[in-house]
C-alpha cells in the first residue's frame, strides 16, 4: 500500500475489475480515501454496462469516497473528478486540445481519451453511503470501439498518471469543502464546450438536440431547445445536431 496525496493507493498487477473490488471493500466497511490501481484488467466495464477494453499500459483506477451529503450531489462529485482528470491530462500532455464532454468524458477533437464511471450506494436516510469513481484512460493504447473515435494520451506510465490524478482530486475535494460546488462548476465549464455548441443528448430512445448553455447550479446540462431552455441530469451526449460521434 503506497501513500499518494493522502490516498491509500494499492497497486495490483492484474484484477478482474478495480471498480468491482472497490465496491466490495466499501460494502465491507472500508474507509474512504482508498485508491485501487490495476496494471491489467480482465473484466473492465464502462457506463450502461458496456465492456471497457483494458489494455496493459492504460489507466485502470477506482477510488472509494464516503462524502457526506444527499444523493443529488453524486453528479457533482463526478464532475469534480472530470476536472481533476482534465488537469492531470494537461499536466502530462501539455498543448493538446483536450476538452470535457458532459458529464465526465475526456475528449480530443471529437475522439475519446478517457471516461469516468460513478457508482454509489445510499444509506437508509437517502444520503451517500459510499461513492466509487472508476477512471479509464488511454495512456498507451486506444482500443478500437465500433462507431466511436478514440485517441491515446501517452505513452505515460499508469503509476505516474495515477499519482498526478489523485493529487488533483485531493485539491478539488478540498476546494469543494471550503467553497462549495460553484468553483467546480466554473472549472468544468472552462474545460467543456463553448456556449452555443450544438449538442444531441440521448435519453433512452428520445434524443434531444439543442444549443449548450453551460451547467446548472447543481451540474445539470443546460440546453436551449426548440421547446425552450431545458436542464438535464441524466443522458449521454452523442454529438452535435449534425453528427453522432461519442
Amino acid at each position: 500500500m503506497i501513500g499518494a496525496a493522502g490516498w491509500r493507493l494499492v497497486v495490483h498487477d492484474s484484477l478482474p475489475s478495480t471498480q468491482t473490488l472497490a465496491i466490495e471493500l466499501a460494502e465491507q466497511g472500508e474507509a474512504g480515501g482508498l485508491a485501487i490501481l490495476a496494471l491489467r484488467q480482465t473484466q473492465g466495464r464502462g457506463r450502461a454496462g458496456r465492456a471497457w477494453q483494458s489494455r496493459p499500459g492504460n489507466l485502470h483506477l477506482s477510488v472509494l469516497l464516503r462524502p457526506a451529503g444527499p444523493a443529488c450531489e453524486i453528479a457533482g462529485h463526478a464532475l469534480l473528478a472530470a476536472v481533476a482528470l482534465h488537469e492531470a491530462a494537461v499536466h502530462h500532455a501539455p498543448g493538446r486540445p483536450l476538452q470535457l464532454k458532459w458529464p465526465n468524458d475526456l475528449m480530443e477533437e471529437g475522439a475519446k481519451l478517457a471516461g469516468i464511471l460513478a457508482e454509489a450506494s445510499l444509506d437508509a436516510a437517502g444520503g451517500i453511503a459510499h461513492l466509487v469513481l472508476g477512471f479509464g484512460v488511454n495512456l498507451a493504447h486506444a482500443p478500437e470501439v465500433e462507431g466511436r473515435a478514440v485517441a491515446c494520451l501517452g505513452p505515460i506510465p499508469p503509476e505516474t498518471f495515477a499519482a498526478t490524478l489523485l493529487g488533483r482530486l485531493s485539491h478539488w475535494q478540498e476546494t469543494r469543502l471550503e467553497q462549495g460546488f460553484a468553483p467546480v462548476r466554473a472549472a468544468w465549464e472552462e474545460r467543456g464546450p463553448p456556449r452555443g455548441t450544438g449538442l444531441t443528448l440521448r435519453q433512452g430512445d428520445n434524443p434531444v438536440t439543442g444549443s449548450y448553455e453551460g451547467l446548472a447550479e447543481d451540474g445539470g446540462l443546460r440546453l436551449a431547445t426548440a421547446e425552450g431552455l431545458r436542464i438535464f441530469h441524466a443522458g449521454e451526449v452523442i454529438g452535435d445536431g449534425h453528427a453522432s460521434r461519442d
